[in-house]
C-alpha cells in the first residue's frame, strides 16, 4: 500500500481520535510548542470517558487543562519539566516530578514509563511519506516509536526540519488534520543587568567556538555581544531568534567546528515565526532527539564547545541550584549538567553559569552562604567551571573552598558582600 493511501485511510477527527484512548492509559505528549494543541483539546473534552489516564510530558506550552484542579478523576500528570501551568498540580499531589537529566529522559520510555499512547504534532507527509517532527524531536520522537498506538496531528504550519527527524505515516496509526501557526515566544526584554551579563559572557567565547544557549534574556544579551565574533557554531538543545540573527549576519557559520561542520544542531526550538521559517528545510539546521545531541560523550565532541546555563542560587562551595525555591519545584534539570558535562569533555570547552546577582527586585542575593532548605543540587560544585553576574567572572575551576567563596563574594551585589563576607569567615575560619 502506498504512503498516500495509508494516510487517507487513517485520516479522521480530532474528537474520533482520542475516542480510541482507554481509561488506564499513559499518554506522552509532543514537547513545548510541539504540542499538538487540537489533539490534548480533544482530550480535556472527552474527559468524561476516561478514569486515571497518565499524562506524561516535559514543557507544556499550552493551557494543560489536564492538569488543573476537577481533572483528578480523569486525568494524572506525571512531569520532566515543571511549568508554570503545572506548578501548583505538582505542588499539591494531583500531579508528580520525575528528575532525570534531559539525555535520559527518553530512556525511561523503554525502561519504566512506556506511553500506550503517543501524541505528537509533524509536518505533512513529503513524496516518500515521511513526516518531520519539526521544532520537537527530543524525546517526541523515542515516544512514537515504543508507544502501543500513534495518534498525529498534522499541521501545514509546522516547519520539515531535517536530521534525524522523521516519521513514516506507516508508523502512525491516526492522523487528524489541523493547521494553526506554532505557539510563538516574543523576544524577551533585555535590561542593564543582562546586557551587563552578558557582555561578561562575551569576554569568554572565542572565535571559532560551538555555543550551547538557552532561552530567555540572559542568552539573547550573550548574543548580542557576540557581533564582532567570527564563525560560531551551534551545538545545543534548543535555540531561539538571536541565533538566526547571527546566522544571517554571517557570524554563525560552524566553518570550524570539527563535528558536523557547518551545521546548527538541536534537538527542540521555540522562538518566533522567524525562527520556524529558518529551519524549514534548512540543510544548515539539523535536529536529532535528545539522546544525540545532549550525550555528553556525543556534544563533548565539539572542540571548544561553551555551554551558558543559568540558575536561581549558587553557594559559597559552588553548587548550583536550578530548578526549585526551596522545596518548591519550579522547573527542572534539563540539560544544564548534560551540557556542563560535555564542555568539560570537549578539547577547549568551557562551562559558564550565568545569572543577575539578585532577585526579587533586588532584596534577595542569588549568591548565598548555603542554597535554601531543601533546595535541589542542579550542578555539583564538582562540575561548575566559570560564574558570571553582572558584576564579573568568577572562575571556580581547581580552585579551593576558600578560593571559590571569596571568587563569588566578590561578584555578589554589593550590598550583599558584608554579609557574605561573615558567612565566610564563621564557615572557614579565616579574615575574608
Amino acid at each position: 500500500m502506498d504512503a498516500s493511501t495509508i494516510y487517507q485511510e487513517r485520516l479522521t477527527t480530532a474528537m474520533e481520535a482520542v475516542k480510541q484512548i482507554r481509561s488506564g492509559s499513559r499518554i506522552s505528549i509532543g514537547h513545548a510548542v510541539g504540542e499538538p494543541t487540537a489533539l490534548v483539546e480533544a482530550l480535556v473534552e472527552n474527559r468524561a470517558q476516561y478514569r486515571d489516564v497518565e499524562i506524561t510530558h516535559m514543557l507544556p506550552m499550552g493551557r494543560a487543562e489536564y492538569a488543573q484542579p476537577g481533572m483528578e478523576a480523569h486525568f494524572r500528570h506525571i512531569s520532566q519539566f515543571v511549568g508554570g501551568a503545572t506548578r501548583e498540580t505538582v505542588r499539591g499531589g494531583h500531579g508528580d516530578f520525575v528528575p532525570c537529566f534531559f539525555s535520559r529522559i527518553p530512556y525511561q520510555f523503554d525502561e519504566v514509563r512506556r506511553p500506550d499512547v503517543a501524541l505528537i504534532s509533524v509536518s505533512p507527509p513529503d513524496a516518500h511519506g515521511y513526516c518531520s517532527f519539526g521544532v520537537s524531536v527530543d524525546y517526541t520522537k523515542r515516544s512514537a516509536e515504543v508507544a502501543s498506538f500513534v495518534i498525529a496531528q498534522v499541521n501545514r504550519h509546522m516547519p520539515r526540519t531535517l536530521g534525524d527527524s522523521f516519521i513514516h505515516v506507516s508508523d502512525i496509526d491516526l492522523f487528524v488534520e489541523h493547521d494553526a501557526p506554532l505557539i510563538e515566544l516574543s523576544p524577551p526584554k533585555i535590561g542593564e543587568v543582562e546586557r551587563a551579563i552578558g557582555e561578561n559572557c562575551a569576554k569568554l567565547i572565542r572565535d571559532g567556538d560551538c555555543l550551547q544557549l538557552g532561552i530567555g534574556a540572559i542568552p539573547d544579551a550573550v548574543l548580542l555581544f557576540l557581533k564582532d565574533k567570527r564563525d560560531l557554531g551551534i551545538h545545543s538543545e534548543m535555540f531561539s531568534d538571536g541565533v538566526v540573527e547571527l546566522a544571517e549576519a554571517g557570524v554563525i557559520t560552524g566553518k570550524r567546528k570539527n563535528f558536523l561542520q557547518g551545521k546548527m544542531v538541536a534537538t527542540f526550538l521555540m522562538g518566533t515565526k522567524r525562527l520556524y521559517d529558518f529551519v524549514d528545510n534548512n540543510p544548515s539546521a539539523l535536529m536529532y532527539p535528545v539522546t544525540y545531541t545532549n550525550d555528553p560523550y556525543i556534544a563533548g565532541q565539539n572542540d571548544n564547545l561553551v555551554s551558558i546555563n543559568s540558575c536561581i542560587q549558587v553557594d559559597l562551595l559552588g553548587q548550583v541550584c536550578a530548578e526549585t525555591v526551596g522545596e518548591t519545584q519550579i522547573s527542572a534539570v534539563g540539560g544544564q549538567v548534560d551540557f556542563v558535562r560535555a564542555a568539560a569533555i570537549s578539547r577547549g570547552g568551557r562551562s559558564i553559569i550565568a545569572m543577575a546577582s539578585t532577585a526579587a527586585k533586588g532584596t534577595i542575593s542569588k549568591i548565598v552562604p548555603t542554597l535554601d532548605e531543601g533546595a535541589a543540587v542542579t550542578t555539583s560544585r564538582n562540575d561548575v567551571e566559570y560564574v558570571v553576574t553582572e558584576y564579573g567572572i568568577a572562575n571556580l575551576k581547581y580552585r579551593t573552598l576558600r578560593e571559590r567563596a571569596r571568587a563569588l563574594i566578590g561578584i555578589a551585589h554589593p550590598d550583599f558582600r558584608e554579609g557574605l563576607a561573615e558567612a565566610f569567615e564563621r564557615r572557614f575560619h579565616a579574615k575574608f
